[in-house]
Parts: structure tokens; sequence; C-alpha cells
């Protein structure tokens, strides 16, 4: 039964009275679940709050959840917690359950800066027994309050002095065959934090772009795909680097510049759009797979609109066949090659 009740996910859960007792406007509301976050905002009563969010697919979840429960409250996607207009009396934090753990310590560090003086952070494990947290608040906080809630973890501390902002980011190195090498900067939340991912490697290895090509790198997360599409496109080329985290953006942004990206352009938004349609040779793609692959049917009907005629579409996956079949609704041929354990499908024939 305890095995059954630590896999509920906290919008199933009574939320902790400790929750209304310390907590006092404004209030910030740190990630979560929108089932989560609006299943608190319900139990504070309509409290004045600001709910943050790293990704724009995630935010309009909170906000159509919001308006089907009738709840009010502000939703803001921004790259840093510490990019939020104000300062707070309460922050609370929802941390996911075997979520990143560089992650939490970044969302942990930047809370202490958006706190007024003596504010709350609270974090609403998802655990019962959270050693991590709790080592992790009294490092930064100097003391913590872990109250015993029988079943539930609330861990609450209160910001007093000050303390230098920190960002928590890795720069790493990656190049593709004998082209030169590249340095990225990554930060957590972004996918593929610290490291440039199989898959993606596998992705670029494979695709074929010409000089003066005109690349979207859909779901670029760090910007890896499109600053070495960009490689082959030449000064001619173009990019369109798209993600709806608005941190992986930012990153891309920064990523392109650094490597001498000639022509881009970089797109926040949840549904691929901003962009010129049929005005694009080639997408690249390596889709995030949850939502029942709603995100890879997007990937696919939004690539086909922005393509080409003869446009070059390449998808990288371990899960061949739903993708493959989400593939074959939207394109007329689909060709596969395996290349470092992954698949890469293609609308078009592979380079020999």
């Amino acid at each position: 039964m305890s095995r059954k009740r630590k896999e509920t996910p906290l919008s199933q859960r009574a939320v902790p009275d400790v929750v209304r007792d310390k907590a006092r406007p404004p209030l910030a509301i740190v990630l979560g679940s929108p089932a989560e976050v609006v299943h608190c905002l319900r139990f504070l009563g309509g409290m004045e709050a600001i709910c943050y969010q790293m990704d724009l697919y995630q935010a309009e979840r909170l906000q159509a959840e919001l308006a089907e429960q009738q709840t009010t409250a502000t939703v803001i996607t921004a790259a840093d917690l510490w990019d939020l207009p104000t300062v707070f009396q309460t922050v609370l934090y929802l941390p996911a359950r075997a979520g990143e753990r560089e992650l939490k310590i970044d969302m942990v560090e930047q809370a202490f800066h958006i706190l007024r003086p003596y504010g709350t952070l609270m974090v609403w494990s998802p655990y019962e027994a959270d050693p991590f947290f709790a080592n992790l608040l009294k490092k930064i906080f100097g003391r913590v309050h872990t109250p015993h809630l029988g079943s539930e973890t609330v861990l609450w501390c209160r910001r007093e002095g000050d303390r230098p902002r920190r960002r928590h980011e890795v720069t790493f190195q990656a190049r593709i065959a004998s082209g030169p090498s590249c340095r990225f900067l990554s930060r957590p939340g972004v996918f593929s934090y610290g490291r440039f991912d199989n898959g993606a490697r596998a992705l670029v290895e494979t695709m074929t772009v010409h000089p003066g090509d005109r690349v979207v790198d859909l779901g670029c997360g760090c910007g890896t795909n499109g600053v070495f599409a960009a490689q082959q496109a030449g000064a001619t080329g173009h990019i369109a680097f798209v993600d709806s985290n608005v941190r992986a953006v930012v990153l891309a942004e920064i990523n392109a510049r650094n490597n001498g990206v000639a022509d881009f352009q970089t797109v926040a938004s949840s549904r691929s759009e901003g962009l010129s349609e049929g005005s694009f040779d080639v997408v690249l793609a390596n889709p995030p797979y949850y939502a029942n692959y709603a995100i890879a049917r997007l990937f696919l009907v939004r690539s086909r609109q922005l393509l080409k005629p003869e446009g070059r579409f390449y998808l990288v996956t371990k899960q061949v066949q739903e993708i493959a079949d989400l593939m074959m609704e939207t394109f007329e041929n689909v060709e596969a090659i395996m290349h470092r354990g992954y698949t890469i499908l293609s609308n078009t024939p592979f380079a020999s």
C-alpha cells in the first residue's frame, strides 16, 4: 500500500496544511504539472499568484487547466526564475518525481533571489523522505524546517541575508567527422544537459545539407543540430532554431553566435509557429516522446508545412514503429537508416 501511495501524483493528494499556514502573497508557484499547480491554487483559496514555467507547451496546458477549473493566476514563461517581474513573500516549488537533479538545485538557488527578506520557500516533495532537498535547502538558506507530516514531505526555510547569483551551466565540445570543433553552453532543464546527445549525433551524421540551404532545427535544445547544419549550409544558408523551452532558445542563440553561424533566427513556440511556410529545404527533428506522441505528430505536420515541395525531413528515434506510422500519414515516402543504435527516418533517400 505504501508503495502505491508514493507513486500518487501531488495533484491527487491532500495539500498539507503547512502550505496554507506558511503561504503569504505575493506567491510564486515554481514548475509542477498543470494539475498540481491548479490543485494547490484551489486549496489556497484564490491567493494572488504567479506561476512560473520554463516551457510554453506546459504553460499553455496550465492556462487551459486554470480556465477549465475557473481558477485565476498569472502564468509566466521565462528562461530563468529570477526573470520574474517581482519579488515574493512566498515561493512554492513543486519538483518533479525523478526530475533532473541539476534543475532542482538551480531552481532552489534562483528561488532565494526572488524572495523578499525573510520570505519563505516551501518545497512539496513527491517523496515521503527527501534528504536531497533537506541538505540542499540547508546549504542555500542555512536552516531548513522539516515538520513531521506523516506520509507527506514539505520542507520550508526563510531567506536571511544575501548570496551571489550562481548560474548552473556546463560547456561541452563536439565535432562531426573532420569538421571544426564547436563549443556549446548548456543549462539544466534543457535537453541533453552537458553533453552532445547520441541521437542528435546520429541525426547530423546522416543528414544531407547543401550550401545555401534553409534549415529548421525543430526542438533545438541548446542548438547543436542547427550549428552543425550551418557548417554545411555555409555563409549563404539560414538556420531557424525552434523550441517550446524558452531557456533552450536563449542557449541556441548564444551558441549560434559563439560558433559563427552567419544567418539564423530563434523562435520560442509551442506549435512551431512564426516561420514562413513552404520556404525551407531541410527540417531536423529529435522530438520528446510524451503526451501520447502529440509532440512528434505536431513536428511531422508542421515540418510538412514548412518544407518546400522537394524539401528533406530527418527525424531520429528509438521508437521506430510508432513514429514510422505517423510519418507515413504525413509523407508519401519514408526511408530509414540505422546509425549509432538509433533509427533516422526521412522522406528522401539517404546519401550513399
